[in-house]
């Protein structure tokens, strides 16, 4: 177990309420991201820099990317589609979540083009938060339950296996398998639990090879995780508080991480940053769609 010396540069120093959900768009090279309280979706082209950014009137939890260029998106409590061309919105589906407290939190777009979507409940006790599946043509289906902060999606290259975390509570990151032909999970195994030395798991993706790279907002880094759950390095972050990474560039080989605000008087320690990874991330699928986006 090692602290990678990679180098990380700034891709933005600006801040964010929570800088979340990070989703790397290859055909018009393009990183999007969301600050959940502000309600707000930006966008920057990675070579040009040309920034633009769409309100929506409410916390935007999460989102991904959809057929014919729209974005499927997670309200606090509502999943739609929203074309960022025409601005234009679908409901696909609505969340009944058990508590006034509640709202949608970390989402993407599985291997079978359904878009998967947790929820957070502060109040816990019992928790009762869960994770969603929610179809192309509105269905939503609750796969499991129990968690205070359902967070941490991501799938290996394969399809086959989905990580998750709960990064409230008991601090978990469990491992499924996941039948990309129904959209099924089983075989839950608890890889990571009360981790306060290595940092909470918050957002997390998967390399082709097979590494988690999980944001640990409470360490300040980036963990490197095995399919076993064993922490086999880490990249330490300029970020006081980084909060999801995701694949991108046009190799797939930049990992760009998101912050939420850390609270300092000063500015230098927010934003979103950038480092090279030894091998390509696994590529976003599309929701509509289980063809996984080149």
């Amino acid at each position: 177990m090692t602290n990678t010396a990679t180098p990380v540069q700034f891709l933005l120093q600006e801040r964010f309420g929570v800088g979340e959900s990070p989703v790397w768009d290859a055909g018009t090279q393009t990183l999007y991201w969301c600050d959940i309280p502000a309600g707000l979706i930006h966008a920057i082209h990675l070579a040009t820099r040309q920034r633009r950014h769409w309100s929506f009137g409410e916390s935007v939890a999460s989102f991904g990317l959809a057929l014919n260029g729209q974005l499927v998106v997670a309200l606090q409590r509502t999943v739609i589609l929203f074309d960022p061309l025409s601005e234009g919105r679908r409901l696909v589906a609505t969340i009944a979540l058990p508590k006034p407290g509640m709202r949608l939190n970390d989402g993407k777009v599985g291997p079978d083009g359904a878009f998967y979507v947790g929820s957070m409940d502060p109040d816990g006790a019992p928790a009762e938060g869960a994770l969603y599946r929610v179809g192309a043509d509105g269905a939503a289906t609750e796969l499991a339950g129990g968690f205070e902060t359902s967070n941490g999606l991501a799938w290996t290259a394969d399809g086959t296996t989905l990580f998750h975390s709960d990064s409230r509570g008991d601090m978990f990151i469990d491992r499924w398998t996941f039948d990309r032909r129904n959209g099924t999970i089983g075989n839950r195994r608890r890889l990571r639990e009360h981790d306060e030395a290595n940092g909470r798991a918050d957002g997390g993706a998967f390399d082709i090879a097979g590494t988690y790279w999980s944001a640990a907002p409470s360490r300040r880094r980036l963990n490197q995780i095995h399919l076993d759950g064993t922490l086999t390095g880490w990249v330490d972050l300029p970020l006081l508080r980084p909060t999801m990474p995701c694949f991108g560039g046009p190799d797939m080989r930049t990992i760009f991480v998101t912050s939420l605000d850390s609270g300092l008087a000063e500015d230098g320690r927010d934003g979103i940053v950038m480092l090279r990874s030894p091998v390509p991330g696994v590529p976003v699928a599309i929701f509509g769609s289980a063809t996984a986006a080149d």
